[in-house]
C-alpha cells in the first residue's frame, strides 16, 4: 500500500525535524486515514525486508491490517520514534525486533516514552537476524543461495581473506552479507523465502504472531 509508505516517510521526516516539525500533523492525519494501530520498530532495512518477506509468505498484508513496519536507521533512534508514535504522541501500539546487544536501547527508549505501560513486546535475536536465519537454514543451504544469486566468486574471494581463516562458517557467512551495500537487504528477503515454515527463527515468528 503506497499510502503506508508515505506515512513511513512522513514519520521519518517528523523524527528528523523534532516533535514540533510540520510533518507531525501530517503523520497524525495519515495515521487516522490509514487506520494505523501498530508500529513495528526495526533497526535497519534488512530487518524490514525479512519481516515483509515473512508476512508475504503467510499471505498477510500488514499495511491493510493497520501495521506499519519502520526501519529506524539504528537502535539508538528508538527513543525518538517511541516518543512520537507511542503514548506521548500518536498513541499507537509499539512492538519491535532487535539484536540482543541493542535491547537496552529499546528498553530505555520505550520506558521513557511510557510505552511499557501497555505491555508492549520486543523480540530479541541472540546475535542479529541474519545470524538467526543462517542457523535456521544451515550453512550449506545458505551457500547454495549465495551461488544461485551469482555471488559465488565474491564469496570465495572473501573466504581467502586472512581475517576469515579459522572462523566458523556461519560467522563467515554473516560477515559476508554485510560486506557490500544492499547485500544484507537482498538476502534478508532471500533467506526468509528459502525457509521451511517450521524453521522460522523464534523472534521473527513471534513478532509476526504479535501484530
Amino acid at each position: 500500500m503506497r499510502e503506508m509508505e508515505v506515512f513511513r516517510e512522513t514519520v521519518g521526516d517528523w523524527v528528523s525535524g523534532g516533535p514540533d516539525a510540520p510533518a507531525g500533523e501530517r503523520a497524525r492525519e495519515l495515521a487516522g486515514l490509514l487506520g494505523v494501530r501498530t508500529v513495528v520498530l526495526l533497526e535497519g532495512l534488512s530487518d524490514l525486508a525479512a519481516v515483509d518477506a515473512l508476512a508475504a509468505r503467510r499471505g498477510r498484508d500488514l499495511a491493510a491490517e493497520g501495521v506499519c513496519v519502520v526501519s529506524m536507521g539504528g537502535a539508538m533512534n528508538v527513543g525518538r520514534y517511541a516518543a512520537l508514535l507511542g503514548p506521548p504522541g500518536l498513541g499507537l501500539r509499539l512492538t519491535g525486533l532487535c539484536d540482543e546487544r541493542e535491547q537496552p536501547f529499546y528498553d530505555r527508549g520505550l520506558t521513557r516514552a511510557r510505552a511499557r505501560a501497555s505491555a508492549q513486546e520486543v523480540f530479541v535475536c541472540a546475535a542479529d537476524l541474519e545470524d538467526e536465519l543462517i542457523r535456521a537454514l544451515g550453512t550449506e543451504r545458505v551457500e547454495e543461495i549465495v551461488e544461485t544469486e551469482g555471488d559465488l566468486r565474491p564469496w570465495q574471494t572473501f573466504l581467502h581473506q586472512p581475517a576469515q581463516q579459522g572462523r566458523p562458517r556461519h560467522q563467515q557467512l554473516r560477515r559476508f552479507l554485510g560486506t557490500k551495500k544492499g547485500r544484507k537487504i537482498r538476502y534478508g528477503t532471500l533467506l526468509v523465502e528459502a525457509l521451511d515454515e517450521g524453521r522460522v527463527p523464534a523472534p521473527l515468528d513471534a513478532l509476526l504472531a504479535n501484530v
